[in-house]
């Protein structure tokens, strides 16, 4: 008797025609790939793929969370990424998607798991309709780890169901699905079932899709279980000291966290539990767009090293290459949004294990184009709560339309589309690890000293590069620190091989009453974006780190 909705997904995949290959191997997803035309492969024997134009990226309009009275009160509604979708429209979504793969050639059944570390793994059963999107799973993915049968998601494992190429009927789902601006009705849908465990990619190409619903999933079981997820990298020093990087976009993370002399557990994707630090995933998804081999040998030996075609398995999508097999990393005519997926082994300095102790150090890290905060500062416990909160950084003139000045951007615990749960469960359990295992907090600037962007300069990356290395060595600890007064941030007065006219970003600015009236106006941004988003939802001890308020 098939009475779970789990059983009756396998069970209606036992009862198609088609083949089902469950968990085949690397080379069989490759070669099948290959010869159903579902990418091509480079003379390094790297895959390439290309996707429709609406999957270049994700949707995230398109992207959807059941709203069940069992977990209603748990998430927050009131962000522009919590989009509901009712039971009744989400049953029909998965008939839909079930009726559509059994009707496939082939049908790939891969068993996974989410998470390094065997105490909150989770099983993953993920079902997808092509060879592609079965390897990109095989290449982001963790196999079942030794000792899994402790996790507390041992016995609740998570179906993720994927048709990437087909489409939902507009017509079905009018007055359900979103209506698009020519008056049509949405054909794409990424949904989340999260009382009964069951995710769905129906009509979006975009591999990034499946890694990101896995990702919210994570973090919105996580905090139950006394685990902080974060969307960080995260590397271990040859004395096992551990530090985490939490930036957007152009902050830097990457640059900074990629260092010779400490090993990488993973560049995206973390938990931090009562044990430390452990990596959610097997491998990387990395930008290529404008990706310098010389600045960054370790990502494009990755991607683009020699290797038997059969055995490489990176994958790329929408990149630019030419009927010669040439390819372009500089020209976005597709997308700037090239992304290209691989094993975490592809990178030769690496921890095997993707775990670590409880970091020492957690580097917050913002490009502030107004040119006011410090270049380093260092935040007490509730400080770093609200910065984790706000997740600031700017945006450019010129980066999109319409921006002729810089603009500040917020993104929730430095992840908002996938940190779904209500403010509060992120911020209390950032404060308690960081307070019971006495951490230091840095929030480093990348962005524009001696003014803001246009006038001043950005802060020189090798001078970044040293007060990260500072700061993870210690050294900024007996140093006297100065706090300027409108983000009541205290910065050192010294660090090696730092002018203090860097360190202090007031001295940096030629007129002070202009500095005075730069940082008063990004603070008023701060004000608005924390009492639109946030005012309430926190305790009044993280409240009353924002400027003014």
């Amino acid at each position: 008797m098939y009475t779970t909705p789990h059983e009756r997904i396998r069970r209606a995949l036992n009862d198609r025609p088609a083949k089902v290959l469950i968990n085949p191997t690397r080379s069989v997803l490759i070669d099948n790939a290959i010869r159903h035309r579902d990418a091509i492969r480079l003379e390094s024997g790297t895959l390439v793929t290309w996707t429709p134009q609406e999957s270049t990226g994700r949707s995230p309009k398109d992207t959807l969370i059941v709203k069940r009275a069992k977990s209603e009160g748990t998430i927050d509604w009131t962000s522009p990424y919590s989009v509901p979708v009712d039971e009744e429209t989400f049953d029909m979504i998965l008939h839909d998607v079930m009726q559509s793969l059994k009707m496939k050639d082939k049908v790939y059944i891969q068993e996974k798991t989410i998470g390094a570390d065997p105490s909150y793994s989770l099983p993953v059963v993920s079902i997808v309709d092509n060879a592609l999107a079965g390897l990109f799973v095989d290449n982001m993915f963790r196999e079942e780890p030794a000792g899994i049968e402790s996790s507390c998601f041992s016995d609740k494992p998570f179906y993720l169901l994927v048709n990437q190429y087909d489409k939902l009927d507009p017509q079905r789902y009018e007055g359900r699905l979103r209506s698009l601006p020519d008056g049509t009705t949405s054909n794409m849908a990424v949904v989340m079932d999260l009382d009964r465990r069951i995710g769905i990619v129906f009509g979006s190409a975009y591999m990034g899709s499946m890694k990101k619903l896995m990702f919210t999933v994570m973090n919105y079981y996580l905090p139950d279980e006394g685990v902080l997820p974060l969307h960080c990298s995260a590397n271990e020093g040859k004395n096992g000291d551990v530090a985490i990087f939490l930036g957007l976009s152009g902050t830097g993370k990457t640059t900074l966290s990629t260092t010779d002399d400490r090993a990488l557990l993973g560049d995206d994707e973390h938990g931090w539990n009562d044990s430390g630090i452990s990596n959610f995933e097997n491998g990387c998804y990395a930008k290529l767009f404008q990706l310098n081999p010389l600045k960054e040998p370790e990502v494009y030996n990755a991607v683009f090293h020699p290797d038997h075609y059969l055995n490489h398995g990176s994958l790329v999508e929408n990149l630019m290459v030419y009927p010669t097999g040439e390819y372009d990393l500089d020209d976005d005519r597709f997308t700037q949004n090239s992304r290209a997926s691989y094993p975490l082994r592809y990178l030769a300095n690496i921890k095997e294990s993707s775990m670590g102790g409880h970091p020492e150090t957690v580097i917050f890290l913002t490009a502030d184009a107004y040119g006011v905060l410090p270049p380093v500062s260092q935040l007490s416990a509730e400080q770093a709560m609200f910065w984790f909160m706000m997740g600031y950084t700017s945006k450019l003139a010129g980066t999109e339309t319409g921006i002729v000045e810089p603009q500040s951007a917020f993104s929730r615990f430095f992840g908002a589309p996938f940190m779904v749960r209500n403010p509060k469960d992120y911020t209390d359990l950032l404060g308690e690890k960081l307070k019971h295992h006495k951490t230091q907090v840095f929030l480093v600037n990348t962005g524009w000293s001696g003014g803001a962007y246009g006038t001043g300069k950005r802060i020189d990356i090798t001078m970044t590069r040293t007060m990260v290395q500072a700061a993870l060595a210690g050294e900024l600890n007996g140093v006297e620190y100065v706090t300027e007064p409108v983000f009541n941030l205290s910065f050192p007065r010294t660090c090696r091989d730092v002018p203090e006219a860097v360190l202090n970003p007031q001295k940096g600015w030629k007129n002070e009453s202009s500095y005075h009236a730069q940082a008063e106006k990004l603070a008023a941004e701060f004000r608005a974006h924390f009492e639109r988003e946030f005012a309430g939802k926190v305790p009044d001890s993280v409240a009353a780190q924002c400027p003014g308020y």
